[in-house]
Protein backbone atom coordinates (compact mmCIF):
# COMPACT_ATOMS: atom_id res chain seq x y z
CA UNK A 1 0.00 0.00 0.00
CA UNK A 2 1.37 3.56 -0.84
CA UNK A 3 1.63 6.37 1.70
CA UNK A 4 -1.09 8.27 -0.35
CA UNK A 5 -3.41 5.69 0.10
CA UNK A 6 -3.19 5.95 4.16
CA UNK A 7 -3.71 9.55 4.16
CA UNK A 8 -6.39 11.83 5.96
CA UNK A 9 -9.36 12.05 3.54
CA UNK A 10 -9.08 15.90 4.07
CA UNK A 11 -4.92 15.62 3.60
CA UNK A 12 -4.46 18.62 0.72
CA UNK A 13 -2.81 17.89 -2.26
CA UNK A 14 0.79 19.17 -3.15
CA UNK A 15 -0.77 22.02 -5.70
CA UNK A 16 -3.61 23.34 -3.03
CA UNK A 17 -1.15 24.05 -0.12
CA UNK A 18 1.49 25.71 -2.60
CA UNK A 19 -0.31 28.24 -4.40
CA UNK A 20 1.10 31.23 -3.37
CA UNK A 21 3.81 30.07 -1.22
CA UNK A 22 6.12 32.65 -3.21
CA UNK A 23 4.30 35.32 -2.24
CA UNK A 24 7.20 36.87 0.31
CA UNK A 25 10.34 35.04 -1.81
CA UNK A 26 13.12 37.18 -2.42
CA UNK A 27 13.24 38.45 -5.99
CA UNK A 28 15.26 36.42 -8.75
CA UNK A 29 18.67 38.25 -10.41
CA UNK A 30 20.43 38.22 -13.59
CA UNK A 31 23.48 38.59 -11.75
CA UNK A 32 25.15 35.47 -13.32
CA UNK A 33 24.13 35.93 -16.70
CA UNK A 34 26.88 35.80 -18.98
CA UNK A 35 28.95 34.17 -17.06
CA UNK A 36 30.29 30.55 -17.37
CA UNK A 37 30.36 28.33 -13.55
CA UNK A 38 32.19 24.57 -13.50
CA UNK A 39 31.54 22.92 -10.51
CA UNK A 40 33.45 20.11 -9.17
CA UNK A 41 31.38 17.65 -7.50
CA UNK A 42 31.92 14.00 -6.19
CA UNK A 43 31.76 11.95 -8.99
CA UNK A 44 31.01 14.53 -11.97
CA UNK A 45 31.45 17.86 -13.30
CA UNK A 46 28.88 20.22 -14.13
CA UNK A 47 29.49 23.22 -15.88
CA UNK A 48 26.26 26.15 -15.66
CA UNK A 49 25.67 29.03 -18.71
CA UNK A 50 22.89 31.20 -17.65
CA UNK A 51 21.87 33.22 -21.00
CA UNK A 52 19.16 35.27 -19.33
CA UNK A 53 16.80 35.05 -15.97
CA UNK A 54 15.75 31.94 -16.96
CA UNK A 55 17.48 30.71 -19.62
CA UNK A 56 20.47 28.17 -18.77
CA UNK A 57 22.95 25.96 -20.70
CA UNK A 58 24.50 22.86 -18.66
CA UNK A 59 26.51 20.00 -19.56
CA UNK A 60 27.40 17.33 -17.34
CA UNK A 61 30.50 15.04 -17.28
CA UNK A 62 30.53 11.91 -15.20
CA UNK A 63 28.56 9.26 -14.48
CA UNK A 64 25.09 9.94 -16.45
CA UNK A 65 26.57 12.63 -18.47
CA UNK A 66 24.12 14.58 -20.41
CA UNK A 67 23.46 18.39 -21.63
CA UNK A 68 21.02 21.06 -21.97
CA UNK A 69 20.48 24.31 -24.00
CA UNK A 70 18.16 26.81 -22.51
CA UNK A 71 16.68 25.13 -19.75
CA UNK A 72 14.99 26.68 -17.12
CA UNK A 73 17.05 28.38 -14.25
CA UNK A 74 16.58 30.54 -11.37
CA UNK A 75 18.98 32.65 -9.63
CA UNK A 76 18.54 34.53 -6.09
CA UNK A 77 21.28 36.51 -4.37
CA UNK A 78 20.37 34.69 -0.48
CA UNK A 79 23.69 36.12 1.02
CA UNK A 80 26.31 38.39 -0.02
CA UNK A 81 27.95 36.77 -2.83
CA UNK A 82 25.41 33.70 -1.68
CA UNK A 83 23.57 32.16 -4.57
CA UNK A 84 20.42 29.94 -4.36
CA UNK A 85 19.86 28.21 -7.95
CA UNK A 86 16.99 26.33 -8.80
CA UNK A 87 17.44 24.33 -12.25
CA UNK A 88 14.97 21.71 -13.99
CA UNK A 89 16.04 19.17 -16.99
CA UNK A 90 13.76 18.64 -20.11
CA UNK A 91 15.94 15.89 -20.13
CA UNK A 92 15.46 14.77 -16.76
CA UNK A 93 11.54 15.48 -16.35
CA UNK A 94 11.06 14.07 -12.80
CA UNK A 95 14.42 15.64 -10.79
CA UNK A 96 15.29 19.15 -10.02
CA UNK A 97 18.43 20.36 -8.96
CA UNK A 98 19.32 22.78 -6.35
CA UNK A 99 22.96 24.36 -5.72
CA UNK A 100 23.77 26.99 -3.45
CA UNK A 101 27.23 28.34 -4.07
CA UNK A 102 29.07 31.59 -2.78
CA UNK A 103 31.14 32.82 -5.99
CA UNK A 104 33.77 34.74 -3.38
CA UNK A 105 34.38 31.34 -1.00
CA UNK A 106 33.94 29.49 -3.94
CA UNK A 107 31.99 26.64 -1.53
CA UNK A 108 29.22 24.50 -3.11
CA UNK A 109 26.43 22.20 -1.93
CA UNK A 110 24.35 20.62 -4.38
CA UNK A 111 21.23 19.01 -3.96
CA UNK A 112 19.11 16.85 -6.32
CA UNK A 113 15.34 16.10 -5.62
CA UNK A 114 13.70 12.93 -7.62
CA UNK A 115 10.33 11.84 -7.89
CA UNK A 116 10.34 7.57 -7.82
CA UNK A 117 7.17 5.27 -7.48
CA UNK A 118 5.82 3.75 -4.75
CA UNK A 119 7.42 0.19 -6.04
CA UNK A 120 10.88 1.92 -5.42
CA UNK A 121 10.42 4.31 -2.68
CA UNK A 122 8.67 1.29 -0.34
CA UNK A 123 7.23 3.06 2.43
CA UNK A 124 9.63 5.90 2.16
CA UNK A 125 8.92 9.07 0.74
CA UNK A 126 8.72 9.30 -3.12
CA UNK A 127 11.28 12.19 -3.80
CA UNK A 128 14.38 10.78 -2.62
CA UNK A 129 17.02 13.68 -2.51
CA UNK A 130 20.97 13.41 -2.99
CA UNK A 131 23.53 15.81 -1.65
CA UNK A 132 26.73 16.57 -3.04
CA UNK A 133 29.38 19.10 -1.09
CA UNK A 134 31.51 20.48 -3.99
CA UNK A 135 33.44 23.85 -5.00
CA UNK A 136 33.70 26.22 -7.71
CA UNK A 137 36.47 26.23 -9.87
CA UNK A 138 38.30 29.51 -11.39
CA UNK A 139 39.65 30.71 -8.48
CA UNK A 140 41.19 29.92 -4.10
CA UNK A 141 38.89 27.97 -2.08
CA UNK A 142 38.31 29.61 1.12
CA UNK A 143 35.77 29.52 4.11
CA UNK A 144 34.09 26.37 5.64
CA UNK A 145 33.23 23.54 4.40
CA UNK A 146 29.15 22.92 3.78
CA UNK A 147 28.72 19.77 6.01
CA UNK A 148 25.93 18.13 8.04
CA UNK A 149 25.42 19.62 10.80
CA UNK A 150 23.33 19.34 14.17
CA UNK A 151 22.96 23.14 15.09
CA UNK A 152 19.35 23.13 14.16
CA UNK A 153 18.08 20.76 16.45
CA UNK A 154 16.03 21.59 18.95
CA UNK A 155 15.15 25.53 17.57
CA UNK A 156 11.91 25.81 16.71
CA UNK A 157 10.98 28.59 14.07
CA UNK A 158 8.07 30.72 12.49
CA UNK A 159 7.97 30.35 8.37
CA UNK A 160 5.35 32.99 6.85
CA UNK A 161 5.57 32.45 3.49
CA UNK A 162 2.50 34.68 2.20
CA UNK A 163 -0.50 36.55 4.32
CA UNK A 164 -2.16 32.86 4.06
CA UNK A 165 0.74 30.43 4.83
CA UNK A 166 2.39 30.28 8.29
CA UNK A 167 3.90 27.07 9.53
CA UNK A 168 5.81 26.11 12.13
CA UNK A 169 8.57 24.09 12.33
CA UNK A 170 10.54 22.51 14.98
CA UNK A 171 13.73 20.24 14.16
CA UNK A 172 13.73 17.66 15.87
CA UNK A 173 16.58 14.71 15.27
CA UNK A 174 19.33 14.60 12.81
CA UNK A 175 16.69 12.78 10.59
CA UNK A 176 12.81 14.56 11.66
CA UNK A 177 11.34 17.59 11.67
CA UNK A 178 7.51 18.38 12.58
CA UNK A 179 5.22 21.00 11.03
CA UNK A 180 1.54 21.91 11.72
CA UNK A 181 0.24 24.93 9.70
CA UNK A 182 -0.85 27.71 11.41
CA UNK A 183 -2.34 29.96 8.90
CA UNK A 184 -3.94 28.67 5.34
CA UNK A 185 -5.61 25.60 3.74
CA UNK A 186 -3.54 23.21 6.12
CA UNK A 187 -4.30 25.11 9.25
CA UNK A 188 -4.65 22.36 12.25
CA UNK A 189 -2.66 19.40 10.03
CA UNK A 190 0.90 18.36 11.16
CA UNK A 191 3.27 16.06 10.09
CA UNK A 192 6.74 14.45 11.21
CA UNK A 193 9.28 14.07 8.31
CA UNK A 194 12.40 13.10 6.97
CA UNK A 195 15.26 15.96 7.21
CA UNK A 196 18.59 17.04 6.62
CA UNK A 197 20.23 19.84 7.24
CA UNK A 198 24.08 21.09 6.24
CA UNK A 199 25.94 24.38 7.98
CA UNK A 200 26.95 26.34 4.62
CA UNK A 201 28.81 29.32 6.54
CA UNK A 202 28.02 31.59 10.09
CA UNK A 203 24.27 31.51 10.18
CA UNK A 204 23.49 30.14 7.05
CA UNK A 205 21.98 26.82 6.63
CA UNK A 206 20.27 24.49 4.08
CA UNK A 207 17.56 22.58 5.54
CA UNK A 208 15.55 19.79 3.00
CA UNK A 209 13.03 17.95 3.77
CA UNK A 210 10.65 14.93 2.51
CA UNK A 211 6.91 14.01 3.23
CA UNK A 212 5.62 10.46 3.70
CA UNK A 213 1.85 11.46 2.74
CA UNK A 214 2.04 13.12 0.02
CA UNK A 215 5.12 12.83 -3.08
CA UNK A 216 6.78 16.29 -2.06
CA UNK A 217 10.17 17.01 -0.97
CA UNK A 218 11.73 21.14 -0.67
CA UNK A 219 14.82 22.63 -0.24
CA UNK A 220 15.55 25.59 1.57
CA UNK A 221 18.47 28.34 2.27
CA UNK A 222 17.95 29.84 5.91
CA UNK A 223 20.09 32.89 6.22
CA UNK A 224 18.93 34.02 9.94
CA UNK A 225 21.25 37.61 9.45
CA UNK A 226 17.75 38.63 7.37
CA UNK A 227 15.35 36.04 8.53
CA UNK A 228 14.56 34.94 4.83
CA UNK A 229 14.05 31.35 3.99
CA UNK A 230 14.19 30.55 0.33
CA UNK A 231 13.85 27.27 -1.38
CA UNK A 232 11.47 25.26 -3.71
CA UNK A 233 8.86 22.37 -3.91
CA UNK A 234 9.36 19.30 -5.86
CA UNK A 235 6.27 17.06 -5.97
CA UNK A 236 3.44 15.30 -7.77
CA UNK A 237 0.38 17.75 -8.12
CA UNK A 238 -3.31 16.39 -7.20
CA UNK A 239 -3.59 15.49 -10.83
CA UNK A 240 -0.84 13.57 -11.23
CA UNK A 241 1.69 15.94 -13.08
CA UNK A 242 5.11 17.03 -12.06
CA UNK A 243 5.43 20.17 -10.79
CA UNK A 244 8.78 22.32 -9.40
CA UNK A 245 7.36 25.47 -7.01
CA UNK A 246 9.40 28.39 -5.82
CA UNK A 247 9.12 29.30 -2.15
CA UNK A 248 10.50 31.94 0.00
CA UNK A 249 9.31 33.41 3.84
CA UNK A 250 10.15 35.59 6.34
CA UNK A 251 11.66 33.50 9.23
CA UNK A 252 11.55 33.80 13.17
CA UNK A 253 13.13 31.69 15.99
CA UNK A 254 10.00 30.69 18.06
CA UNK A 255 11.77 29.03 21.06
CA UNK A 256 14.64 26.39 21.44
CA UNK A 257 15.44 23.30 23.08
CA UNK A 258 18.79 22.31 24.74
CA UNK A 259 19.16 18.52 25.76
CA UNK A 260 21.56 17.32 28.89
CA UNK A 261 24.38 15.16 27.65
CA UNK A 262 23.02 12.28 29.22
CA UNK A 263 20.02 11.63 26.62
CA UNK A 264 23.24 11.51 24.08
CA UNK A 265 22.41 12.71 20.38
CA UNK A 266 19.07 13.10 18.81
Amino acid sequence: MSNEATKPADWKTYDQFALGIATNRLSATDALAGQTLKLALPDFQLTLQPRSQHALDWSEQGARGGQGNGDWYEAIEVAPDTFFLDITQASRPTEALSIVLNTRTRRVLAIRCRIVGADEAAGQPRVPQDFWVGTLEGGLVTGPVPQPTRDLIGLRTWQTYSPNHTYEHTYLSAERYAWQCLVGVQRGHGDVDLASYYKFDEDQYIFTFREFLIPVASVFFFDFASGRSTGKFLGVTGTGEVANNPAGAFMRKASQTFYPPEFGPV
